[in-house]
C-alpha cells in the first residue's frame, strides 16, 4: 500500500488550501483514512478521518475550517482547508489504517 500526498505550500492567514492524498494499493472505501499534522516540536495529532463506519470526524481545532473528502473512484482522499491560522503550520500525512503513512506536505501559514 502506498500514499502519495501533495498540495501544501505558503498560505496567508484567512486562506485556503486543499491537500490531496492519492492511494494504491488498498482502496480508500473501505476502513478507516485520514489526516494527521505534526508541528515542530509537537507530537502528531489527528485532525480529521472517515471512522471505519464511513462518518466524518474532526478535531476540535479545526472544526469548522477543515474538511474531508474522499473520491472512491479516484481513490483519492482530501482535506480542504480554510480561515487558514498560523497554528495550522505543520508538516500534513495520510493515513490509511491500521499503518499505511503518506510522506506529508508542508503546511505554512504566515504572512
Amino acid at each position: 500500500v502506498q500514499l502519495q500526498a501533495s498540495g501544501g505550500g505558503l498560505v496567508q492567514p484567512g486562506g485556503s488550501l486543499t491537500l490531496s492524498c492519492v492511494v494504491s494499493g488498498s482502496s480508500v472505501g473501505r476502513g478507516a483514512v485520514g489526516w494527521y499534522r505534526q508541528a515542530p516540536g509537537k507530537e502528531r495529532e489527528l485532525v480529521a478521518w472517515f471512522s471505519s463506519g464511513g462518518n466524518s470526524n474532526y478535531a476540535d481545532s479545526v472544526k469548522g475550517r477543515f474538511t474531508i473528502r474522499r473520491d472512491n473512484i479516484k481513490n483519492m482522499v482530501f482535506l480542504q482547508m480554510n480561515t487558514l491560522k498560523p497554528e495550522d503550520t505543520a508538516v500534513y500525512y495520510c493515513r490509511l489504517w491500521p499503518n499505511s503513512w503518506g510522506q506529508g506536505t508542508q503546511v505554512t501559514v504566515s504572512s
